[in-house]
């Protein structure tokens, strides 16, 4: 077990965190306990997360903050916390989202991590493996903060018309999970089109993929693999991914027509049944 007295904070984000928790509510003269009761958390989860047994959440971090009068330093350390955690592969996809002024991504099969739901999320990384599934799923919600930076991203998902029809979780997950992606239709910066069945053959056979752009640095193209990310800055690559892209959209629905294709499938397949 780690002991508070020999926490090192140059080991891991995790680690310095918990070390400036600490810090930060002993200059306040608090106890855990009272901490906790401020923030509305116990005294037990305050003292895991000192001692690095346990990951902050966002929530957590924000109530800290006021709480403590860090200047929101402990909002600022959860993300590096959160990325800290990810598969080893997939920081770097994490760091890449972070930057990029424009993410542009072809899902065959699912909806992308960017826009899953909590139980959505529950469902995808719960399959085969239920270890530490509340803290995996936090740290993959936690990608979604991107969104809320100052100038977020501008995001365009184009989304295969089977991953709305894929019952990931249950009828209420992707009930919840469709409704989650109506809620941006009046956002001009998150955009969803569906590539409908009726597309037929297409340029995005090959699989899923990503685009992130960026001000001044190349455009990095990324797929996935079983437990493995492949990134690359290759200009063929790069440019053969952005043709089949414009292919994409030209094939897929308008936005409007999405998202009255995605309330209708809402409705028809996961909506309340009587009894």
């Amino acid at each position: 077990m780690t002991h508070v007295n020999v926490l090192d904070p140059g080991a891991s984000p995790l680690d310095y965190y918990g070390f400036e928790l600490r810090r930060y509510r002993e200059a306040a003269g608090l106890t855990q306990r009272q901490l906790g009761d401020i923030v509305n958390y116990t005294g037990s989860l305050v003292g895991q997360i000192e001692t690095a047994r346990k990951l902050p959440t966002p929530e957590f971090s924000d109530r800290a903050d006021a709480a403590l009068g860090t200047g929101g330093l402990l909002s600022r350390l959860v993300v590096l916390v959160m990325r800290s955690q990810l598969p080893a592969w997939f920081q770097q996809v994490a760091e890449l989202e972070v930057r990029a002024v424009e993410i542009c991504t072809f899902q065959t099969h699912m909806v992308h991590g960017l826009l899953q739901t909590k139980g959505y999320v529950r469902a995808v990384l719960g399959v085969l493996d239920e270890t530490n599934l509340d803290d995996r799923t936090a740290v993959r919600l936690a990608r979604q903060r991107i969104f809320e930076k100052e100038e977020p991203p501008v995001f365009w998902m184009i989304l295969s018309e089977a991953a709305l029809h894929q019952e990931i979780g249950s009828r209420e997950v992707m009930r919840e999970q469709l409704a989650h992606l109506l809620s941006f239709e009046s956002n001009p910066l998150i955009n969803i089109q569906v590539l409908p069945f009726t597309a037929g053959a297409h340029a995005g056979l090959t699989g899923s993929f990503n685009l992130y752009r960026f001000p001044s640095d190349p455009t990095i193209v990324y797929t996935e693999g079983y437990g493995s990310g492949h990134p690359t800055a290759n200009p063929d690559t790069v440019k053969d991914c952005s043709l089949r892209y414009d292919h994409l959209q030209a094939a897929a629905l308008s936005l409007k027509d999405s998202a009255e294709l995605i309330r209708r499938v809402m409705e028809d397949r996961y909506g309340e049944q009587l009894a």
